[in-house]
């Protein structure tokens, strides 16, 4: 790796992480206190970056500590002439891309390419041999309402986030899923790209263009306003309150025409709002009732839904939803069923059951 690493934009005394006094003839750059210093300032921006390679929580998780570790035992190769945060993010793309190659498939899925739009019930049952796309918990983005990425960055901070976006560029190789990340969403140049993962610049910008050409084939138009706005916050109330007050109608009226709805780790998805309503009525009868608690996943509304079993009235943890809105209506809908729903209420700080339940 470089001595000195120097990504776009960020020198040593950017506001993207601390500036690191260089430490006295015979003295590292990096010694413990400063090291701890950055490993705080740059944990979720380098787990949010290993969560979009690898489209994995956990896996995000180990990575940062694999890349806080080798930083670690490389700290003598950092001169404090770089960007720190340049340094980080080679280490940890470096570390991504030896992981997908450690593992049976090179990206998670919110669906099976190719698999048309079911109709009616639901039968095939959860499939847990394929690796699903975990959605990602607002409480562990770093500050992206003022995230400022490189000059040449194509996608606004938000944008990138979203899971539907993080579901498209899965479908990349991983080496054109690195270029686009590092140059259309943290900003660095092709020439920089290049030095980390190998190669030419012309090799780094056909490979930018290709993925670009798959991402705008399978994301179609991108969304225009992307900022949280008061709509976004009236569409999860009524979403929540229709679950909570048995109004299935009243849900099936929030979607779209066109809208979309997947159901990890279910094979089955829907499209269109007659199709989703159909599905929904052979299973919303199900448990005797739900609560909801607002979250939020992907910089997007989500909630977390529990169930009251009708034979035991006992509340569980029931199933994870994620909503991309568009205006006062529903575009898609992504609902985490059991077995993988109830697995990811922890890592968004959901307790077992609602709180102040009553039975």
């Amino acid at each position: 790796m470089r001595v000195g690493f120097r990504a776009p934009g960020l020198p040593m005394t950017d506001a993207s992480g601390p500036t690191l006094p260089l430490g006295r003839p015979g003295q590292p750059v990096l010694d413990r206190p400063a090291f701890e210093r950055l490993t705080v300032a740059h944990r979720r921006a380098l787990k949010l970056h290993c969560y979009r390679m690898m489209g994995s929580l956990n896996e995000a998780d180990d990575l940062v500590q694999e890349t806080f570790l080798k930083a670690w035992r490389a700290r003598s190769q950092f001169d404090g002439r770089g960007s720190a945060r340049g340094w980080l993010y080679a280490i940890a793309t470096k570390s991504c891309l030896n992981a997908i190659k450690a593992r049976s498939s090179a990206g998670r899925i919110l669906g099976l390419p190719g698999r048309p739009p079911s109709e009616g019930g639901a039968t095939g049952g959860p499939t847990a041999e394929l690796a699903w796309l975990d959605p990602y918990p607002d409480v562990e983005l770093p500050d992206i309402a003022d995230d400022r990425p490189g000059p040449e960055a194509r996608y606004e901070a938000r944008e990138a986030v979203r899971l539907a976006f993080v579901a498209a560029i899965q479908l990349l190789p991983p080496r054109q899923r690195a270029a686009l990340l590092l140059c259309d969403v943290l900003g660095w140049s092709a020439v920089e790209t290049a030095q980390l993962l190998g190669g030419t610049t012309a090799s780094i910008n056909s490979a930018l263009q290709r993925a670009r050409t798959t991402l705008g084939e399978r994301q179609g138009r991108r969304p225009q306003a992307l900022r949280a706005g008061p709509d976004e916050g009236l569409l999860l109330e009524r979403y929540m309150g229709a679950w909570q007050t048995d109004n299935l109608e009243g849900l099936v009226e929030l979607l779209r025409e066109d809208a979309v709805y997947h159901m990890p780790p279910w094979r089955e998805w829907y499209f269109g709002r007659p199709a989703i309503g159909a599905f929904l009525r052979t299973v919303w009868g199900n448990f005797a009732a739900y609560r909801g608690v607002a979250i939020g996943a992907n910089a997007q509304p989500a909630v977390g839904v529990y169930a009251l079993g009708r034979q035991d009235s006992v509340w569980r943890p029931h199933s994870l939803h994620v909503i991309e809105p568009a205006e006062d209506r529903i575009a898609a809908l992504t609902i985490y069923v059991p077995p993988l729903g109830p697995a990811l209420f922890a890592a968004f700080g959901l307790p077992p059951e609602p709180v102040a339940s009553k039975g």
